[in-house]
């Protein structure tokens, strides 16, 4: 039976009427269009799937919706202003951070609330940050440069 779910996502309230069993991942995607949210393992090992729940990165595909009432959900989608890119966005563009862009979503999620909590992290601290988000295609380098550059760029 359908239970009714109410929450923030990025920033607008939201209400679906949700199977207790849906993860967030399947309503976010299939129900409230926020598809930027990408499935890739279904298994909480790639991290494609990754947003902010309060602030804190979670795989979505792996947290049921209904634990979702009540909080705030930021997508990929929420990151940008309405006329412009968020820096971490725009220094991934700049700087060779996506290839096939399947991973970015959630490195960009795990880099947001990386750089809330460290406004200026070292190297580890972003390879640390970003280890539950697996990319195949740009061997981590310009994604932990656009890190940086986007740290440097939010603190000036």
């Amino acid at each position: 039976m359908a239970e009714r779910l109410e929450l923030i996502v990025d920033g607008l309230p939201l209400t679906a009427d949700v199977d207790p069993g849906r993860t967030l991942l399947r309503v976010l995607r299939d129900d409230l269009g926020r598809t930027g949210t990408k499935e890739g393992c279904d298994d909480s090992e790639c991290g494609a799937c990754m947003v902010l729940v309060d602030g804190r990165p979670v795989n979505s595909c792996s947290y049921l919706a209904l634990q979702a009432a009540g909080r705030e959900i930021t997508t990929v989608e929420g990151l940008a202003g309405r006329d412009e890119l968020h820096p971490l966005q725009r220094a991934f563009l700049e700087g060779g951070g996506i290839q096939c862009g399947f991973c970015t979503p959630g490195m960009l999620i795990s880099a947001v609330a990386l750089l809330a909590a460290d406004p200026d992290p070292s190297d580890e601290a972003i390879r640390d940050a970003l280890a539950g988000n697996l990319c195949r295609c740009t061997g981590y380098q310009p994604i932990v440069r656009a890190v940086q550059r986007a740290a440097a760029e939010m603190r000036a």
